[in-house]
C-alpha cells in the first residue's frame, strides 16, 4: 500500500484530511483554476511531498517563482495566521532537492536533444508547419535516413535542407514531389526557430532522460525545475520539447505495472500550449502517451487555467483532480464552470457548480483516487502550506545549487561530431576536387594534343628540309661529276692531239652521255 500524501483540510472541517495515495498517483491529475487562485502552492506542495516519499519530479517553472522550492521557508505574521486557522502547529520548513535545468543554457544544465530524435512530426509542430511541408520535412529525414547523414544539430538540418532543394528533381522519382515552396517555407521557420534561441536545444551530448529519476543522499527524490520564462515567448517550443520528453519516458521507460509510489512525477504547466492547434495526429500522439505511459510509473499532472484547456479523451483519464477558483462573467466561462464541475463525483452538501465561482485564495476543490482506485467524491478543502520559501531565489543562489549539482560538468559542454553537415560539406568539396581534375584532365589532354601536333609539324618541317638537302646534294654531286668528266674529257684530247683524240673523245663522251 502507497503513502498517502496530505494535501488539503477540508474547509468544513480543518481536522480532516484530503489525501492522494501514491500507488495512484501515476492515474495523472490536474490542477486548474484563474490566475492568482492558488494553483502555484498547490503544484508546490505536490512536488515537495512527492519529492519526501522518494519520488522525483519534473516541472517548469513559468514565471521564476517555483524556484523557492531550493530554499526553505520562514515564518510571518500571515503565514502563522492561515496554518492556525488549519490547526496546524508548526511546519518544518526545509529546502527540496532542486537540479535546474534551461533549454538555453543559461538558468540551469543545457538540456539538448538531436533532430534525428525529435523527428520529423515533433519538429514540424515546433515550426508550426501546415501539412503539405509536414510531409516534405518526413521526405528530407527519409532522404537523410537512407544516404546515411546524422541530423545532430541546426546546422545539420540546414544544410539538409539546402541539399535537397538544389537535388530536388533527383529525388522526385523515388520521394515524391519536393515543392521549392515548402522547401523555403521550412528553412524561413527553421531560422525564426533559430533567432528566438531553439537551434541552441539541438546538438549533443543528448540528454539522458533517465538523469531525471535520481534521489539525492537523504533517498528524496530530485525536483528537475526547468527554467521556462523565457522559454515561454516561443510556447511552440516549450510544448513541443516537454511532450517530447514525455515521448522519452515512455520508450525507454520499461513496463512496471501498479508501484506502490511513481517513478517519476511529470507537471506540464500551461498545459493549453500542448493542444493548442495540435494536428490530429499530433493529438492522438499525445493521447496514446497520456492513456499508456502510466503503465511506465509516470504521473502526468495539466497545469492549467481552465479544464477546456485539454480535450475530453485526456479529461477523462485523469483520477486526481485539484480545481481553484473559476470565474463565470461570459458564457464561455459558465461552460467552463460547468464543464468542472462535471467532471467531480457529487458532493451532496454543496452544489459544485456555485462552490468553484466561490472558492478563496488557496480554497479548491479536490477530488482523488481512494483506496481502490475509485474516485472519492468532491470535498472543499484548503490547500496545505509548503515547506519552501515563497520568495525565489537569487541568481546567485541558483548558481551555487547549480556547481553543487550531481550533473555539474556534464552536459555544459557542447559537442560537435562528424554529421551530415559535415558530410555534406566533404561531398561537396570531393565533388569540387573531381571537378578541378576532370578540368585539369580536359585541360592535359588539348596541351598533350596541341604538343602532338606541334611535333607532327616539326618533323614534317624536318623531313622537307631534309628532302631539300638531299636533293641540292644530289644536284652538287651531279655538278660535279659533269664538272670532272668535262675537264678529264679536254685534258685528254690535249694529250691525244688531232682528229684521232678528238674521236676517241667523242667516242667516250657518247658512251657517257648516251649519245651516238
Amino acid at each position: 500500500m502507497g503513502t498517502p500524501i496530505v494535501i488539503a483540510k477540508k474547509t468544513t472541517n480543518t481536522q480532516q484530511d484530503v489525501v492522494l495515495h501514491a500507488q495512484f498517483a501515476n492515474r495523472h491529475g490536474l490542477i486548474a483554476g484563474a490566475t492568482g487562485t492558488g494553483k502555484t502552492v498547490t503544484l508546490k506542495v505536490l512536488a515537495e511531498n512527492f519529492s519526501r516519499i522518494g519520488v522525483p519530479v519534473f516541472l517548469a517553472d513559468a514565471k521564476g517563482d517555483v524556484s523557492s522550492l531550493a530554499k526553505a521557508g520562514e515564518s510571518n505574521p500571515k503565514f502563522e495566521e492561515r496554518i492556525k486557522s488549519l490547526n496546524i502547529d508548526s511546519v518544518p520548513f526545509a529546502a527540496s532537492p532542486v537540479v535546474f535545468w534551461d533549454l538555453l543554457g543559461q538558468q540551469g544544465h543545457p538540456i539538448r536533444t538531436t533532430v534525428s530524435e525529435i523527428g520529423p512530426l515533433l519538429l514540424a509542430r515546433m515550426l508550426n508547419l501546415n501539412e503539405t511541408q509536414e510531409g516534405v520535412l518526413s521526405a528530407v529525414f527519409r532522404i537523410a535516413d537512407d544516404q546515411g547523414l546524422l541530423l545532430i544539430d541546426f546546422k545539420d538540418l540546414k544544410a539538409m535542407l539546402t541539399h535537397v532543394s538544389e537535388h530536388a528533381a533527383d529525388y522526385k522519382a523515388e520521394y515524391g514531389n519536393l515543392s521549392p515552396a515548402s522547401l523555403g517555407a521550412i528553412q524561413r521557420n527553421l531560422l525564426a526557430l533559430a533567432d528566438q534561441g531553439g537551434d541552441q536545444f539541438f546538438g549533443e551530448p543528448a540528454l539522458n532522460i533517465l538523469d531525471f529519476i535520481q534521489t539525492d543522499s537523504q533517498g528524496r527524490g530530485n525536483i528537475n525545475l526547468l527554467a521556462a520564462d523565457k522559454l515561454m515567448n516561443t510556447p511552440k517550443l516549450y510544448a513541443t520539447f516537454l511532450l517530447w520528453m514525455l515521448s522519452e519516458l515512455f520508450e525507454q521507460l520499461p513496463e512496471v505495472g501498479d508501484l506502490d509510489k511513481p517513478k517519476l512525477v511529470f507537471f506540464f504547466d500551461e498545459a493549453h500550449l500542448l493542444f493548442d492547434n495540435a494536428s490530429s495526429a499530433l493529438q492522438e500522439k499525445i493521447e496514446q502517451v497520456v492513456r499508456l505511459i502510466r503503465s511506465k510509473g509516470v504521473g502526468i499532472y495539466f497545469v492549467t487555467q481552465n479544464p477546456l484547456d485539454l480535450p475530453e479523451s485526456v479529461l477523462g483519464q485523469l483520477g486526481n483532480r485539484v480545481q481553484h477558483a473559476l470565474r463565470a462573467f461570459t458564457p464561455k466561462d459558465q461552460k467552463a464552470v460547468k464543464t468542472a464541475a462535471d467532471t467531480f463525483r457529487a458532493n451532496p452538501e454543496f452544489k459544485v457548480d456555485q462552490a468553484i465561482t466561490e472558492l478563496g485564495v488557496g480554497e479548491a476543490l479536490i477530488s482523488c483516487l481512494d483506496e481502490q482506485g475509485i474516485p472519492q467524491i468532491v470535498e472543499r478543502a484548503w490547500i496545505m502550506p509548503p515547506y519552501s520559501s515563497f520568495s525565489p531565489i537569487s541568481f546567485d543562489e541558483r548558481k551555487v545549487l547549480m556547481s553543487q549539482s550531481v550533473l555539474a560538468g556534464v552536459y555544459e559542454q557542447a559537442v560537435d561530431r562528424e554529421s551530415a553537415f559535415e558530410m555534406l560539406q566533404n561531398k561537396v568539396q570531393q565533388s569540387q576536387q573531381q571537378a578541378q581534375a576532370d578540368a585539369f584532365s580536359k585541360q592535359y589532354a588539348k596541351q598533350q594534343e596541341s604538343f602532338a601536333k606541334q611535333q607532327a609539324k616539326e618533323q614534317e618541317r624536318l623531313a622537307r628540309e631534309q628532302q631539300k638537302k638531299a636533293e641540292r646534294a644530289a644536284k652538287q654531286r651531279e655538278k660535279l661529276i659533269q664538272d670532272t668528266v668535262g675537264t678529264f674529257a679536254k685534258s685528254a684530247a690535249r694529250s691525244l692531239g688531232g682528229s684521232t683524240g678528238q674521236k676517241i673523245v667523242r667516242g667516250l663522251l657518247g658512251s657517257l652521255f648516251g649519245k651516238k
